[in-house]
């Protein structure tokens, strides 16, 4: 596949597409929480064809932090199931990986890119915040422009060969009200981590402050009678990679989503 030049006129095009072309040319660089509401936006896990197997295998036993929404092709940076898209460009930050360590945080992965590499597209908790924003919830990370706070946890995955690890969780504080409606809101969609796993006692989960997120911003001040809602979140596998230790794993930096051309309306069970 031939790289595509950029594109930095968006007239015509989808908003997602826009946002995607935003990436590509490095104007976007950041958190892409409220870029192209209401379509869909996906976690980025790349590994060497010999993990895919394995790791999809993790994926089908972890579906609350792992949902896939999209595969590539073994060597292929385009995923024409969820839109016109290069891998290696259309992400706004990538974080590289090798043998377990972080060592790039790159704006354009082609650098990195190889014939024997496949593509993940896990769904995101950002498809399900414009219902609960429609549902009148307020969600303190979209009102701040900051990026949600995102925690380890002691809830174990199920492993698979060599992937295993403790379960990421994001979380929004609610008034109890609110976190009751968030519950049946998300339920309606699986596809991108559906109901909360935990609500209230962070200490529970194995979450010692609030206040100190392992990824993401600082939540806002705890008030009284606010509690915390956690969902299942797609930096999962970025942690289970830290034990499995392959050779090479790129992923998406925490906030830094890949915009589809899917809609969340889509995701929506009946």
């Amino acid at each position: 596949m031939q790289d595509r030049p950029v594109n930095a006129g968006v007239s015509g095009f989808l908003p997602s597409q826009a946002a995607r072309l935003k990436c590509r040319s490095g104007e976007i660089t950041g958190h892409t929480a409220g870029q192209a509401p209401g379509f869909v936006q996906g976690n980025l896990c790349i590994l060497p064809k010999a993990y895919a197997t394995d790791f999809a295998a993790f994926c089908q036993r972890n579906p609350k932090p792992c949902p896939v929404i999209g595969m590539g092709a073994v060597g292929d940076p385009a995923l024409p199931d969820l839109g016109d898209i290069d891998i290696r460009t259309d992400v706004p930050r990538y974080r590289v990986f090798k043998n377990g360590e972080c060592v790039d945080e790159p704006t354009d992965i082609r650098g990195y890119w190889t014939d024997d590499l496949v593509t993940f597209v896990l769904g995101c908790s950002f498809s399900f915040e414009q219902p609960l924003i429609d549902e009148g919830i307020s969600l303190y990370h979209i009102e701040r422009d900051t990026v949600v706070s995102m925690y380890r946890t002691s809830i174990d995955c199920a492993p698979a060969g060599p992937f295993s690890g403790k379960m990421i969780v994001s979380m929004r504080m609610m008034t109890p009200a609110d976190a009751i409606r968030a519950i049946q809101v998300t339920s309606r969609f699986p596809a991108v981590h559906g109901a909360p796993v935990h609500i209230g006692i962070p200490e529970a989960i194995g979450i010692k402050d609030l206040m100190a997120p392992d990824f993401g911003d600082p939540p806002p001040v705890v008030e009284k009678g606010m509690l915390p809602v956690f969902w299942a979140c797609g930096v999962t596998p970025q942690s289970v990679v830290l034990n499995a230790r392959p050779p090479l794993c790129i992923t998406h930096k925490p906030g830094s989503m890949l915009i589809t051309d899917r809609l969340n309306s889509k995701l929506a069970a009946l």
